[in-house]
């Protein structure tokens, strides 16, 4: 699993019909240790209901087809969670209600 942040949106008007009706966002990997993005921004299925700055949670490859939202389509990235924190090391790291 990747954590990430979202940082916009794609939109296709010409795609795969098993894709119609689905959010799709671009996802950038953060750095745990900075909670900066480090790499190269994804495109995930949102099967979440996220929206952009928001921290989230990614599973990819076959996993990535395994929600109702997914399941069956050509996914190889999903947004499965919005974050609520994250602890590293006895440190909360990530806050998102609150001060980090």
């Amino acid at each position: 699993m990747m954590i990430g942040v979202v940082k916009g949106s794609v939109v296709s008007t010409n795609k795969s019909e098993t894709l119609t009706g689905l959010k799709l966002l671009v996802v950038a990997p953060l750095d745990l240790d900075t909670m900066q993005p480090k790499g190269s921004p994804l495109v995930a299925i949102d099967a979440v209901g996220a929206g952009e700055g928001e921290v989230v949670m990614c599973c990819s490859g076959s996993s990535s087809r395994q929600t109702a939202f997914t399941d069956g389509k050509p996914s190889d990235l999903a947004i499965i969670a919005i974050i609520d924190s994250i602890d590293l090391r006895g440190e909360r790291v990530f806050e998102k209600y609150g001060e980090q």
